[in-house]
């Protein structure tokens, strides 16, 4: 039963860090790559849970909250990047500090105002509902297996577009030294849009996947865009194979941490105090490894 109940909650880890990789790839394209540091990355998780949602709700099928909610938000982000983000980018870190909070207050006012205050609630599609047998007769959810699959699936598109391809060249290229591309005729602020576009898809896309699971609330994007921050640094920032597998292992610790600490402390100090100190320590854990990688390694695992 002991192994049965790791391997579960290592599979929650995994589905867990595939939600972190989705968020941390459209933060790793617009941080590590346009320098820019968006605060206001969380807000596009959330308007995509609670546009999704709402999509979902009208027309019953998931799949398109998926299909038409994804490219709703990723207009919204294209759209703030140009109005506001844009005359950013040659401004001090500060600066764009100070601007992407305000677009976090602006966003969370605005899901107040157009969505019931308590939030949506949506339930699992019917297809996804049931539970595979894996490996040792565990039973999971087919609905997080599909995060999983999906999850992996959207990383080797990545791969694939950054890697394999003329626009994944200009990406890395203007990573690199933006004013020689420019210089050599490529649109750089075209291409950044463009970036900034995908960055936001991809976190609207997390926020459709998690939304059976934790419905959509004002505020859910700062809950977990800290977390995200962790997963570049410690992959390495502008690095999406860094940011993949950073984001495995911050969930795996994260979840892992949650379940078992408190058994682990228990075998040093007694029970009662072991339950008390577990819940503080293991929300510590990914802010300790992420400490130990910077000491060893500070651009991060795959950082340059």
């Amino acid at each position: 039963m002991e192994w049965t109940l790791l391997i579960e909650q290592v599979i929650n880890g995994i589905q867990f860090g595939i939600l972190l990789f989705l968020l941390a790839a459209g933060l790793t394209l617009t941080f590590g790559i346009m320098d820019l540091v968006n605060l206001a990355h969380g807000s596009m998780y959330m308007l995509g849970a609670f546009i999704g949602a709402t999509i979902y709700l009208w027309t019953g099928s998931f799949i398109a909250a998926i299909l038409l909610g994804v490219p709703i938000v990723a207009g919204i982000g294209i759209l703030t990047e140009i109005t506001t983000l844009k005359s950013l980018y040659q401004r001090h870190h500060l600066d764009q500090v100070l601007a992407t909070f305000g677009l976090i207050l602006f966003f969370n006012e605005l899901v107040q105002i157009v969505w019931p205050l308590d939030g949506l609630t949506v339930p699992f599609p019917s297809y996804l509902t049931s539970t595979v047998t894996l490996f040792f007769g565990i039973e999971y959810s087919v609905y997080r297996l599909m995060i999983i699959i999906a999850g992996v699936v959207v990383a080797i598109g990545m791969w694939l577009l950054v890697s394999k391809t003329r626009l994944g060249m200009l990406i890395r290229a203007g990573a690199s030294d933006r004013q020689m591309i420019d210089a050599l005729g490529t649109n750089i602020r075209l291409l950044f849009t463009l970036v900034f576009g995908i960055g936001t898809a991809l976190s609207a896309l997390a926020g459709i996947l998690m939304v059976p699971i934790l419905g959509a609330n004002s505020g859910m994007g700062e809950q977990i865009i800290i977390v995200a921050f962790v997963v570049i640094v410690i992959g390495g920032i502008g690095s999406i194979r860094g940011s993949f597998v950073a984001a495995l292992i911050t969930g795996l610790i994260d979840t892992l941490g949650r379940s078992f600490l408190d058994v682990l402390l228990s075998l040093f100090i007694n029970v009662n105090a072991a339950e008390a100190a577990a819940p503080a320590i293991s929300s510590m854990l990914i802010y300790i490894f992420m400490a130990c990688i910077l000491f060893f390694k500070p651009t991060g695992m795959f950082g340059k």
